[in-house]
């Protein structure tokens, strides 16, 4: 791994990048590798951790960068006797940097991007005709996005007053929360989530868990809808992001970062 290299593509979009060796991982155990947003005295810079057992089969490079609109496309690939193909894209997102997994073969910052729009999305995009320069706005005429989450213009939309919840919190497992102002919610799985079980289990899975460890019935569970249709009207908050105001009824739908397979465990938890 050239480091120097690395650190030069990270400073042409005006981030400070550190390589250093550990094994901890926030997306794949498996792996022991991991890339990361730190914090020192000079503020934010990206962290990617490798373990000495396997810093020779760990390949780090940026495919692009985009110094303009301060992202870039992190390639890691791991070799071995099955090669792994991992991509990031490494970018400011309003008020500080941020990591995300891209799903697919993303070769560029805008496949990346694109890569990371769920369907209804990309859809919208066609059907309200918005330009190139104008898809990867926070808003535009498809959608209002804040984080990870998209936020698509539903006028068809007939809510019964009586199920529509005030702030309520979406996030994706045991990431901080978005508060909604007013959201309304239909169909989805019911799961069961707890500190130790953040992206829920199955009514099966859970009775399972409890017939094996009747001591785990005394953990705080909750009972929560995995994947269910979400819509939200009005104030969208977050400590990290800048309020937005929906007006109208919006569909709430979160990025595709959890069908990459460094993130294949998330869960988008209503």
């Amino acid at each position: 791994m050239n480091a120097t290299q690395l650190e030069t593509k990270f400073t042409a979009m005006g981030a400070r990048f550190k390589l250093k060796s550990g094994s901890a991982n926030r997306w794949r155990p498996d792996s022991e590798y991991a890339i990361d947003i730190q914090h020192d005295e000079q503020g934010e810079f990206f962290e990617l951790r490798v373990s000495e057992a396997i810093k020779n089969t760990v390949h780090p490079e940026v495919m692009q960068v985009k110094p303009r609109d301060r992202h870039l496309l992190l390639l890691v690939r791991r070799t071995g006797e099955q090669e792994q193909l991992d991509r990031f894209l490494c970018g400011h997102d309003e008020r500080s940097w941020f990591v995300a997994a891209v799903p697919g073969g993303a070769s560029s910052v805008r496949q990346a991007m694109d890569a990371l729009k769920p369907p209804t999305v990309l859809h919208s995009l066609v059907q309200n005709r918005v330009g190139n320069g104008d898809r990867n706005r926070r808003r535009n005429r498809a959608f209002r996005r804040q984080g990870e989450w998209f936020f698509v213009p539903a006028p068809g939309l007939r809510v019964n007053p009586l199920f529509v919840l005030r702030n309520e919190p979406i996030r994706r497992g045991g990431g901080k929360a978005h508060f909604v102002e007013y959201l309304y919610r239909t169909g989805g799985e019911k799961v069961y989530v707890s500190e130790q079980h953040p992206n829920g289990l199955t009514q099966r899975q859970y009775e399972k868990l409890l017939a094996r460890s009747p001591s785990m019935r005394g953990l705080n569970w909750r009972s929560m809808m995995r994947n269910p249709e979400v819509y939200a009207r009005g104030k969208i908050r977050h400590p990290d992001h800048c309020t937005i105001l929906l007006p109208d009824w919006h569909q709430v739908l979160m990025n595709t970062e959890s069908q990459a397979p460094s993130l294949r465990n998330m869960a988008f938890l209503d």
